[in-house]
């Protein structure tokens, strides 16, 4: 129990949060996600610690990251977890990413049509699983919400039903479920985080 208690505190002190710069911290990102890929994960592990199904390219993660940088956490130079941010300019740049922004433009909060205020998308959010439950998830959208509120009213993503392990980690940092899809035979949930003067 101590020994645990002391590596636990190692491991949240040890680990820092930051905007991505290097190109290796891209490929970082996506070393990380091709571990936690859905179809890379026993069915009790995916149902117990959560699951990935969007892939991403380099390319296109550069693309993204010319407009706004994502959120990294990084422990010894290694890319230990992560918050996509996915702007307008580049909503074309996937099939799935394209359709996620029909789908929200589509959706009514608080009496207006997302598609006409200033929202930006979460692409994906991952934590190792070596690393979860030290609080990365709060501290990967702390600077995620610091870094973007100024120039967007709310950030929006999707989560998959049957990942209930998100959808409750989402909720506890404070978005809200506001509307379903349904997406490649799969019922999503979209959720919203409200950063507005409404919201507050």
């Amino acid at each position: 129990m101590g020994v645990h208690t002391a590596a636990s505190i190692r491991i949240r002190t040890m680990v820092s949060i930051k905007l991505a710069q290097e190109v290796s911290e891209l490929e970082g990102i996506l070393a990380l996600q091709r571990r936690n890929l859905k179809r890379c994960l026993s069915e009790s592990e995916a149902e117990e610690q959560g699951f990935l199904i969007a892939e991403y390219d380099l390319d296109y993660l550069r693309q993204m990251q010319e407009q706004r940088p994502s959120v990294i956490a990084v422990d010894d130079g290694r890319v230990v977890g992560y918050a996509l941010v996915v702007t307008q300019e580049v909503r074309k740049g996937l099939p799935f990413i394209s359709d996620l922004f029909d789908e929200i433009d589509r959706i009514s909060y608080r009496g207006s049509l997302l598609a006409g205020t200033d929202y930006v998308v979460v692409g994906q959010l991952c934590v190792d699983k070596d690393y979860r439950g030290q609080g990365l998830v709060n501290r990967l959208y702390g600077c995620f919400r610091a870094s973007l509120e100024e120039h967007y009213s709310c950030g929006v993503t999707d989560i998959a039903r049957a990942n209930r392990r998100s959808l409750k980690a989402h909720q506890k940092v404070g978005f809200e479920v506001i509307h379903a899809i349904e997406y490649e035979g799969l019922t999503w949930d979209v959720v919203l985080w409200d950063w507005s003067e409404s919201g507050r």
